[in-house]
């Protein structure tokens, strides 16, 4: 370990000096690829060298040992030695951790897909409570929202929406949340007071950049109509509404919220490069036979992972045997324990693998 600790202190070094190099700032291309790695390597860079300090300081600490002290000296100096030595092991298992292979998408935008399942009006309706919930989480990480798409239900829920997450690390922190959200409750339109279950179903898919997914554009047909509302009514009379459908996958992508059919193509390319990127990925991992790469998973979405139980204030992740009650403030936002607790254990996974 102390190894590739040392290589990845020194390609950090040399970067830090290309960065001051004329010839590279003048090149924002080239500075900003060096700036983006360097900045990849910061936290486990300042860690390792914290680490190499205690290590120091440890042997400092035990040549004291050797010299004759005072009982009282003896005794603080001992004390010392074995905080060194905790704050050492916990180092070494930080460092462990951040060893891990990173995910290549963890630094990008989302684009996060929810849809109403079994439950009809009632899944809709949750699947709008799931977008404030994500929205409300995203303002507390300082992140910016983008409404994409959306098909709103007759009471005020959506039998589908669609928006992009930016912010660093989005994809890091929110790709566990993809799979089969299950809400129990009592419905607004129940009368006899009966507990109801429904789900709507996530899909969190890491932003494909032009230069990821290159679109043949002779591989897709482009269909422009009116959009239309809640019930089938006319929202406006101009073709705005943009129906792309990439030929080779089948993959259809829908977009009528803007008024203008050019906004409304571009989102639905946006949408296009996402899912075919996420086949991609999928294809991939079935290849090397590594689909299921932890108790966590990689978020298939037909995976019941969390329920919402209103009665008992309670929420549980399956997948890890979490649950917090607190339904409350989780639905008003406040995800990060569920967050943090998905990486953790995800983490633990892949270094029980790599033993």
């Amino acid at each position: 370990m102390l190894e590739k600790l040392q290589a990845l202190e020194e390609k950090y070094d040399n970067l830090t000096d290309l960065l001051s190099d004329p010839a590279v700032i003048a090149d924002q291309g080239e500075f900003q690829k060096y700036a983006k790695t360097q900045s990849g390597l910061v936290d486990i860079v300042e860690k390792f060298r914290e680490y190499k300090e205690i290590l120091a300081n440890i042997a400092e600490t035990e040549l004291m040992l050797q010299d004759k002290l005072e009982p009282d000296m003896k005794g603080m100096v001992l004390a010392e030695l074995e905080e060194l030595r905790a704050r050492q092991l916990e180092l070494n298992a930080e460092l462990e951790v951040l060893l891990l292979p990173k995910d290549p998408n963890d630094d990008k935008n989302v684009i996060v897909e929810i849809r109403g399942g079994a439950g009809g009006d009632e899944a809709a309706l949750f699947a709008a409570d799931l977008y404030r919930m994500y929205s409300r989480y995203a303002e507390r990480q300082g992140w910016r929202t983008e409404m994409l798409g959306s098909n709103p239900s007759d009471l005020g829920g959506f039998k589908e929406i669609i928006f992009a997450v930016e912010g660093q690390g989005a994809y890091s922190k929110l790709k566990f949340e993809s799979g089969v959200h299950r809400v129990q409750r009592i419905p607004s339109t129940e009368s006899g007071g009966r507990i109801h279950t429904s789900t709507a179903t996530v899909a969190v898919l890491p932003e494909a950049e032009e230069v990821d997914v290159e679109i043949n554009p002779n591989d897709l047909r482009v269909d422009i109509f009116c959009s239309s509302g809640p019930g089938g009514q006319s929202v406006n009379t101009t073709q705005s509404a943009v129906r792309i459908t990439h030929i080779p996958t089948g993959i259809v992508v829908s977009m009528q919220d803007e008024k203008s059919q050019h906004k409304n193509k571009d989102k639905a390319l946006k949408v296009l490069r996402a899912r075919l990127q996420e086949k991609a990925m999928e294809e991939q991992a079935a290849e090397v036979g590594s689909t299921r790469k932890s108790q966590v998973g990689t978020g298939d979405r037909s995976e019941r992972i969390r329920t919402y139980n209103f009665p008992q204030g309670r929420v549980t992740d399956h997948r890890i045997g979490l649950t917090l009650h607190k339904l409350d403030m989780i639905l008003l936002g406040d995800l990060e324990d569920v967050i943090i607790a998905l990486i953790t254990s995800d983490q633990a996974e892949r270094l029980k693998a790599t033993e």
